[in-house]
């Protein structure tokens, strides 16, 4: 089976080409540039670099949130026009379990996957590692850093930060001894991302190109802007 994954969730971005569970290559890009100008011309220079085209693809998988939602939303437009012409089956994957992946190597520990989510708050999502496989305790969920503080309190050193929110959290909760993982396994990757397609893919879990969509948690700022001066204005009536 071969699949094209992409990540663009936050500031990097990242596009791998995975065969029958082997990495054939992945692309890793962290600039100033836009994932609008880098990411699309990153696949093709990776598809080119590995003699692969669109048509050759067996799934197209994109991690569609939590993020950034201009990084989601490009993310998930990429993979939906790579995959049209062929109607390849696509595959959304969460932000913060591609996160947690590079976790499987902590045996016992609870993988704390944190997104900065601006605004006092994160998305989060809590796994259990056991047997070298991820395991969710809850789903993705965006809260503040103070109630997942509380939340996670109990579990003392066996919980480790990944993810973009993993500094963030860790001054709060290094008090109780969370742990933070090392920079270069903390944050999510397209490689992992075409693991976790990999494992949908073999239980039948993609959906069509139409059917992708992102999953944003949380309504964008400006939308929530808007909502706070409607209610201002009925307020006012």
């Amino acid at each position: 089976m071969l699949i094209l994954a992409i990540e663009s969730s936050a500031s990097p971005a990242s596009a791998a080409v995975l065969e029958d569970g082997k990495l054939l290559g992945e692309t890793f890009v962290n600039t100033k540039q836009t994932h609008s100008q880098t990411l699309l011309p990153m696949v093709q220079n990776l598809m080119n670099s590995l003699g692969k085209t669109c048509a050759d693809f067996d799934v197209m998988a994109v991690t569609n949130g939590p993020g950034s939602f201009t990084g989601v939303r490009i993310g998930v437009s990429c993979v939906k026009g790579l995959a049209m012409t062929n109607d390849t089956p696509c595959c959304g994957v969460s932000t913060l379990e591609a996160i947690a992946m590079p976790g499987r190597t902590y045996e016992g520990c609870i993988i704390c996957a944190v997104m900065d989510a601006r605004c006092g708050q994160v998305y989060n999502a809590l796994f259990q590692v056991t047997g070298g496989t991820l395991h969710r305790l809850t789903s993705d969920r965006a809260l503040s850093i103070a109630e997942l503080s509380q939340e996670c309190e109990s579990y003392q050193d066996r919980l480790v930060l990944f993810g973009d929110g993993a500094v963030l959290c860790y001054e709060a909760f290094q008090a109780w001894g969370a742990q933070i993982a090392p920079p270069e396994l903390r944050f999510q990757r397209a490689s992992s991302v075409a693991l976790l397609a990999l494992e949908s893919a073999k239980t039948g879990k993609t959906v069509t190109v139409q059917a992708l969509m992102p999953s944003y948690l949380r309504l964008p700022q400006a939308e929530r802007e808007l909502k706070k001066r409607q209610k201002k204005g009925e307020k006012g009536t």
